[in-house]
């Protein structure tokens, strides 16, 4: 239950969209209601405007609310709308089908980098970081290549802002020491986590740039050291560059 009262007015419309898609079937306005426990007047007046507007009708039996086929035509255009994420998603699996590894789409955020997709092996043995999992700065692939996209005073400043807390023994300590890591990631072009994030994974991640080469996020794969050795991850180099390359095509609809 949701107080229509803290709920902007234009708003609230959305609410009861939700509702009907939830439920997938005509509804009477009692019944929404029924779910979400607002006043009685304020939802039969909220459907009624929708009727009103088009985007609801009555089904057969004149009391229930259905989408209308413009509300449907909406609603099939935004799933349409939505098809560079499909094919973000069809690029990881291809670089994964190749590495042989779990590959991640990762955005910085301000509590720290975010898997915003990823495509898991089929490995017995793997670590588990799901979309939506947040990891720190200082110690992954990922977050390191943002560091190292950074102007080097802002850079300097956001290194003494960060918490870099020792996660294993090969955790950098100091900010001296990621900075020298730093200057090399930005001169190589890539990034490697030696067991510095998970004691027994390592990690290599490149970075993904807009049409005028600023930083947006990183593309990476990791795996265990059972499987992989940190000093022959650089093989998948040019696999991992051309995926990047092509999600940026995607992302920022380059290619004409």
């Amino acid at each position: 239950m949701t107080e229509s009262s803290r709920i902007a007015t234009n708003m609230r419309l959305f609410y009861i969209l939700d509702v009907i898609g939830k439920h997938q079937r005509p509804l009477t306005p009692s019944e929404i209601n029924a779910e979400l426990g607002w006043p009685k007047q304020t939802v039969h007046r909220l459907c009624k405007s929708m009727v009103d507007e088009g985007f609801l009708v009555y089904d057969a039996t004149g009391k229930r609310l259905m989408p209308s086929d413009g509300l449907r035509s909406i609603a099939n255009g935004l799933i349409a709308s939505d098809w560079s994420s499909t094919a973000i998603h069809q690029v990881l699996e291809k670089l994964s089908d190749k590495v042989q590894e779990t590959v991640n789409y990762v955005v910085p955020e301000q509590p720290g980098m975010i898997y915003k997709d990823r495509v898991q092996t089929n490995w017995a043995f793997q670590v588990h970081l799901p979309v939506g999992s947040h990891v720190p700065f200082h110690c992954t692939a990922s977050g390191k290549t943002y560091l190292a996209s950074l102007p080097t005073k802002a850079r300097s400043i956001m290194i003494d802002a960060l918490d870099m807390k020792p996660l294993t023994k090969n955790t950098l300590r100091s900010k001296e020491a990621l900075l020298k890591e730093i200057a090399i990631i930005k001169k190589r072009g890539y990034a490697l986590d030696n067991e510095e994030f998970f004691e027994g994974m390592v990690a290599m991640a490149v970075p993904i740039y807009d049409p005028r080469g600023r930083y947006h996020a990183a593309l990476a794969f990791h795996g265990p050291t059972l499987r992989l050795d940190v000093n022959k991850l650089t093989v998948h180099y040019d696999s991992v560059r051309e995926a990047a390359n092509r999600l940026s095509n995607i992302i920022f609809q380059t290619e004409n």
